[in-house]
């Protein structure tokens, strides 16, 4: 079996991966490699971000990895929190619950919810660089709803669902995320045949 390490240290992302991908390739993380650095992320773009982290790992620990990024693009919000979205409410820490408030608090009254779930992957393979991008567009909810999921799950209605991907639960939302149709473009690029995992 292929091994990959996946630049996380994400166990809700490692394990929507690990399921996507299934027993066609080992997915190691950064947990795997002892690794606790604080990799940077400081590029202007998703998929900027993304090749860094995983160039730090291929440099440092030269293996064959992925890394993503994965930003909301709100329109009202011109596009943010986009590269900020996992910093959004702290730019120099993690707080998903505090990011939700923040987010529905920005929009409160608005009428325009549209937004965009985007996830960015940049995988380096025998000293080769390759980008994929998956995109789901949707709305913001008014209030949370649903509690499945992780980050902004709980107010990310995904379009002809008409719940969010928190009320969806797990196994639905891989089956449409954003994050799961980059990996099925990276999944099909590795197996070289146009199939998805």
């Amino acid at each position: 079996m292929k091994r990959l390490v996946f630049a996380t240290n994400n166990a809700h992302k490692l394990s929507e991966v690990r399921a996507m991908v299934g027993d066609t390739f080992e997915i190691l993380s950064l947990e795997d490699l002892d690794c606790h650095d604080d990799i940077p992320e400081t590029a202007d773009t998703l998929s900027g971000n993304a090749l860094m982290k995983a160039e730090y790992i291929a440099e440092k620990y030269h293996v064959n990895c992925f890394a993503d990024d994965t930003g909301l693009v709100v329109d009202a919000l011109g596009g943010a929190p986009g590269v900020h979205t996992a910093r959004y409410a702290f730019p120099d820490r993690h707080d998903p619950v505090a990011n939700t408030k923040k987010l529905l608090a920005e929009l409160q009254g608005q009428p325009d919810r549209r937004a965009a779930f985007i996830t960015a992957i940049a995988l380096i393979i025998d000293g080769q660089k390759h980008l994929f991008e998956g995109r789901v567009d949707g709305f913001i909810a008014t209030e949370e709803r649903g509690t499945e999921g992780f980050g902004y799950d709980p107010v990310f209605i995904p379009e002809d669902t008409g719940k969010t991907f928190a009320e969806l639960g797990v196994d639905a939302k891989n089956k449409i995320s954003h994050r799961a149709r980059a990996i099925a473009k990276l999944c099909t690029f590795l197996k070289g045949k146009p199939a998805a995992c």
